[in-house]
């Protein structure tokens, strides 16, 4: 039963789509397509590609020895077989560890990537959204982070193939002077007062996207926010149910575990 309601509800969001989304609406798949594999890894990031996403979500923090690696928390436990913060592991530390095993035996072996393994295997096949995690605990990653996407080139794109985002506009601010020409996206928490017209103005002066917890999301707020010519992706959407809302508020894209709810 609950099948058949799942394939009801995926053909009428395809149909909704059709009607309401734009034809430059992006599908990003929040640390790949994580509600099949295990997040921020190889596997999540192939079965994006496999299901047509336009984007991967990404998150990076640094090892003790000053290596980005992909991976959400600041603490390894989570997400592998082994404990402990990511900062005080080695990068060849941290690649003995199975990333893949808590999700499924199927996965066991797959394991935490580098930024550059990622971007090696697929820039050029899906967009990169990259989000700086934890600047307090690495105080040097902007800079780091810059670079890594100029050692790759990716640093002058025109076509947004690299979108960099954060909770943390200082952290964003810096981050633009060294690379200015990276288009940026600000993360923003659910807050009760929402987001106020003072603050895009001074986002708007900085960043390309604002990306607000979708519980924020509103037909009013993201014509308040486009206005400032600022694009709209919220997230993380896990559920069919919240999509035609999201869609009727016409955002510019979305970021779920679920790409393939989008994608034919």
């Amino acid at each position: 039963m609950t099948l058949l309601i799942n394939s009801f509800l995926k053909n009428i969001l395809r149909l909704t789509k059709s009607k309401i989304a734009p034809n430059n609406f992006l599908v990003i798949a929040h640390r790949g397509a994580s509600g099949y594999a295990p997040e921020n890894t190889m596997a999540a990031f192939k079965k994006a590609l496999e299901l047509k996403a336009d984007y991967i979500e990404l998150d990076v923090q640094m090892t003790k020895d000053g290596k980005l690696v992909v991976i959400h928390d600041t603490n390894v436990s989570r997400t592998t077989n082994s404990e402990g913060e990511v900062r005080d592991f080695t990068f060849q530390e941290l690649k003995k560890l199975d990333a893949g095993r808590w999700f499924h035996m199927k996965f066991s072996g797959q394991r935490i990537p580098s930024l550059q393994e990622v971007i090696s295997e697929f820039h050029g096949k899906l967009g990169l959204l990259i989000e700086i995690k934890n600047p307090n605990l690495y105080p040097n990653i902007a800079e780091v982070l810059a670079d890594e996407l100029k050692k790759n080139n990716l640093h002058n794109l025109d076509n947004n193939e690299v979108i960099v985002q954060s909770f943390d506009f200082e952290l964003l601010q810096r981050f633009n002077k060294f690379v200015p020409n990276v288009p940026l996206g600000l993360l923003v928490k659910y807050r009760v007062h929402g987001i106020s017209n003072v603050q895009l103005k001074e986002w708007s002066t900085l960043v390309q996207y604002i990306n607000p917890n979708k519980a924020l999301v509103t037909k009013k707020l993201v014509k308040r926010i486009q206005s400032y010519k600022l694009k709209v992706m919220p997230y993380t959407v896990r559920d069919l149910k919240s999509i035609k809302g999201l869609l009727d508020a016409k955002v510019d894209g979305i970021v779920t575990d679920y790409p393939d709810y989008f994608k034919e």
